[in-house]
């Protein structure tokens, strides 16, 4: 039988009210700004649709990296003992709380011409990652590989390990075990992850900035193409603004299903 539901008491849905509000206040600004009789008109305009282009790119090829070198991460986080993990975890999200722009610049000290990893790619191989759509691709990777990263750990720490140990006891090997048995009850927190990360992705500016430059065609995104915009046409601002909440919007409630397993 179904329990029945309980109502929140009025004082938390109150509070409840008033986050939300904080949060949709602007998005509602926004929208009642937005100048919808000429928005299909700037949104189609050659300089927005490159860079809407470049932004799916960057994105698109920052979440990629962020699953393959977040699931092993993540894992390992929430599953490994060994010392020094809570200094790890702590590297692991730090760009979650460090300003965009002094991630920015790390990215640049290390992997510039002058960066000790940078002067070796570029001497070695001839691989030059700033001011590059490579290198906007890292930096937005940077930014949101965290993201990733802390979906697949609380996920993984919270897994019913019996299906795990069951397969072992049957003679599957442990990387055999982690593909077949681990990775699909990760599924869900895994396509979270990817929209977390995929749109954090789009939205990064600082690093992509102070790392990649504003090169038209190569590095300049939405976000940057925004920052322009609102310097010389404070409309075209907002609609390029509106576009990017609409874009993110629509990955975010496409995926709404995943989160946490709920509908």
């Amino acid at each position: 039988m179904k329990t029945k539901q309980r109502r929140a008491p009025y004082s938390l849905l109150l509070i409840a009210t008033l986050g939300f509000a904080l949060l949709a206040i602007p998005f509602i600004g926004l929208s009642q700004r937005t100048p919808w009789s000429s928005f299909a008109q700037i949104a189609t305009e050659e300089t927005v649709l490159r860079s809407i282009s470049l932004s799916m790119v960057i994105a698109t090829s920052s979440a990629g990296i962020c699953v393959f070198l977040g699931i092993p991460l993540g894992w390992v986080l929430a599953r490994a003992e060994f010392r020094g993990l809570r200094i790890m975890r702590a590297i692991v999200l730090l760009p979650m709380v460090l300003p965009p722009v002094a991630g920015g610049t790390a990215l640049l000290f290390a992997l510039g011409r002058k960066g000790f990893v940078g002067e070796k790619l570029d001497s070695w191989f001839g691989v030059t990652l700033p001011f590059t759509t490579a290198g906007a691709i890292i930096a937005a990777t940077f930014v949101a590989l965290p993201f990733f990263v802390l979906t697949i750990e609380s996920a993984a720490a919270e897994l019913d390990s019996k299906l795990e140990e069951a397969s072992l006891n049957l003679g599957a090997t442990p990387i055999r075990t982690f593909f077949t048995v681990t990775l699909p009850m990760l599924r869900n927190s895994i396509l979270a992850g990817i929209a977390l990360s995929w749109a954090r992705a789009l939205g990064e500016f600082g690093a992509t900035i102070t790392f990649a430059g504003d090169n038209p065609g190569q590095t300049r995104t939405l976000p940057l193409q925004l920052f322009v915009a609102l310097e010389t046409n404070p409309e075209r601002a907002m609609v390029i603004g509106m576009l990017m909440v609409l874009i993110s919007l629509s990955v975010l409630v496409t995926l709404r299903g995943n989160w946490l397993g709920r509908q």
